[in-house]
C-alpha cells in the first residue's frame, strides 16, 4: 500500500511540475513568435499534420496484398480506394482549405488580432486534462450535429452526403466534407479552447490529437495499437465503430467516444454489420 501511494505521489508530482513543458514553450515563444502568432499557423498545422497522418495508411492501401501482415487488420479487406477516389478526396480537402478555411482565418485575424503569448507554459496535467476536455466537448457537439444531419433528409442531402460517398472509409476520406460541415467543425475546434480557457500549447496539441484520431477513425484498419484498443472499457469508438457508421449510417454518430451513442441507442459494433449482411 505504501509503494502504491509513493508511486501515485511520484506521478502526481511529475504531471504537476510547472517546468516540464517550459523549455518547449520558451523555444516556441522566443524563437518562432512571428510564426505561431500568425492566423495561418493553425491552418498550416492542421493541414500538414493531416496529410502526414494519412501517409502511413495510404502506403498500406497501395501495398495491398503485398503486405499480408498489414492486410489482416483491414476492416473491409475486399475494398481498396482507387486512384480517382484518392484524387477526389485530396482535391476536395485542398479546395475547402484554400477557399473556406484560409479566408476565415484571415478574417478572424482582422477582426481579432492575436494576443501576446503567455510567458508560462501549462503544466503537463493541465495540458492532458485540457485536450481531453476539448475532445469531449467536440464529441458532444458533433454527435448532435451528425445525428440531425442524418435524421433530417434535406440536411443530409444538402450538406453531409458527400462524406458518405464511400461506404468503406480510407484515410484521405476523413476531410472529404461539404463546406458547411468543414466550417462547423472548424468553428468548434477554434471556439472550444477559448470556452475552456485552454493555453495555446494545449490548443495546438488538441488540434493535432483531433486530426490524428479523425484520420484513424477513417483509416479502414483496426490495428492492435488503435486508440480504441488502447483505451479500456469500450469508451472509445475507433476505426471499427466508424467503419460501421459508413456501412450502416443510422448508427455510431459520435466522432470519437461511445457514450452518447450508447445513451441514445445508436451504438453498434462490427458484428451488427455482419448480422445485417
Amino acid at each position: 500500500m505504501a509503494f502504491a501511494n509513493n508511486s501515485l505521489d511520484i506521478w502526481t508530482n511529475f504531471l504537476g511540475q510547472n517546468s516540464l513543458l517550459q523549455p518547449l514553450w520558451d523555444n516556441l515563444r522566443l524563437n518562432y513568435q512571428d510564426y505561431v502568432r500568425s492566423p495561418l499557423f493553425p491552418v498550416v498545422l492542421t493541414v500538414s499534420s493531416y496529410f502526414i497522418f494519412c501517409i502511413p495508411y495510404l502506403v498500406c492501401d497501395i501495398m495491398g496484398d503485398r503486405w499480408p501482415w498489414v492486410q489482416q487488420f483491414k476492416i473491409q479487406p475486399s475494398y481498396r480506394p482507387t486512384v480517382s477516389s484518392l484524387l477526389h478526396c485530396t482535391g476536395v480537402t485542398l479546395y475547402n482549405h484554400v477557399f473556406l478555411v484560409l479566408p476565415a482565418s484571415v478574417a478572424q485575424w482582422l477582426w481579432r488580432p492575436p494576443a501576446d503569448l503567455p510567458d508560462q507554459a501549462p503544466r503537463l496535467i493541465e495540458l492532458i486534462v485540457g485536450v481531453i476536455g476539448n475532445l469531449l466537448l467536440f464529441d458532444f457537439q458533433y454527435f448532435i450535429w451528425h445525428l440531425l444531419h442524418h435524421r433530417i433528409r434535406w440536411l443530409y442531402i444538402t450538406f453531409h452526403a458527400i462524406h458518405h460517398k464511400y461506404s468503406s472509409p480510407f484515410a484521405l476520406a476523413t476531410q472529404c466534407l461539404g463546406g458547411w460541415e468543414l466550417v462547423t467543425v472548424g468553428f468548434w475546434t477554434t471556439l472550444n479552447p477559448v470556452v475552456l480557457k485552454s493555453h495555446l500549447l494545449t490548443t495546438w496539441v488538441f488540434m493535432l490529437v483531433h486530426v490524428y484520431v479523425s484520420v484513424e477513425d477513417h483509416c479502414g484498419y483496426d490495428f492492435p495499437w488503435s486508440s480504441s484498443r488502447l483505451i479500456p472499457f469500450g469508451i472509445y469508438g475507433g476505426p471499427s465503430k466508424h467503419d460501421v457508421h459508413h456501412q450502416k449510417p443510422s448508427t455510431n454518430f459520435a466522432p470519437h467516444f461511445s457514450h452518447w451513442d450508447k445513451i441514445f441507442g445508436t451504438h453498434a459494433d462490427f458484428s451488427f454489420c455482419n448480422a445485417m449482411k
